[in-house]
């Protein structure tokens, strides 16, 4: 890898980060100058970082204006948990058809010592960091690439929103055991082979969470425009 490389690498990864966390606010235009004093940069990397984003659909391209933050609206935000739904989904059918034995049980035995860790008291970012976990290792025992890139573009997508969706479920109750629960009952048709199970399974459980995807957009742009007192 040359210096060039790495330095757009580096810049990527900085501004992935920033694009996933809403550093830019939702369709604002994207100030490449002010980037380049932020980041120590030159222009030319830091647009070759910007529109591999734009490839990665975190941010637009509108010809002679320039780069933007991603829209936030309900019905992009649908479009992405129903994208989640088919890689899930397919990765859980594939995992109980061809996933390994050794590796399927080791998945159940490392879900069972982190259980005790989903409890009320958790934050947030620690709840949404083992569920992530666990979706990118079951996606893992399908044995496809393609899906678990996928998967990997998706969470940073909607990541944002998911903690937002997960702080005001927080605040009515515990949901962490919920969590567990729905994934031991994935695991558990995974390691019976049950393609179908596992389906219906993955199915429900991420399709629970979109319910509240329309609240959380709304939540987001409040937490987004309206400055904490």
């Amino acid at each position: 890898m040359t210096k060039s490389e790495s330095n757009v690498d580096r810049l990527y990864e900085a501004l992935r980060r920033m694009a996933a966390d809403f550093a830019f606010k939702p369709d604002a235009r994207i100030n490449e100058s002010a980037l380049a004093t932020q980041l120590d940069a030159s222009r030319t990397p830091i647009r070759e970082a910007l529109n591999r984003l734009v490839a990665e659909g975190f941010l637009t391209f509108r010809s002679g204006r320039g780069f933007f933050c991603r829209s936030l609206s309900p019905e992009l935000v649908m479009d992405l948990y129903e994208a989640r739904v088919a890689v899930e989904v397919e990765a859980a059918r594939l995992a109980a058809l061809r996933g390994d034995e050794r590796e399927i049980a080791i998945l159940m035995q490392d879900l069972e010592d982190i259980a005790p860790d989903y409890t009320a008291r958790a934050d947030t970012e620690t709840l949404l960091s083992m569920d992530e976990w666990f979706h990118t290792r079951l996606c893992a025992l399908s044995g496809n690439g393609e899906l678990a890139r996928m998967l990997d573009n998706l969470n940073d997508r909607i990541r944002y929103l998911r903690l937002i969706d997960l702080r005001r479920l927080q605040s009515l109750g515990p949901q962490g055991q919920t969590m567990v629960s729905a994934h031991q009952r994935i695991l558990d048709a995974v390691a019976r082979h049950d393609a179908e199970g596992a389906m219906a399974e993955m199915r429900a459980h991420i399709e629970r969470r979109r319910e509240g995807a329309t609240q959380a957009v709304r939540d987001a742009y409040a937490q987004l425009y309206v400055p904490e007192l």
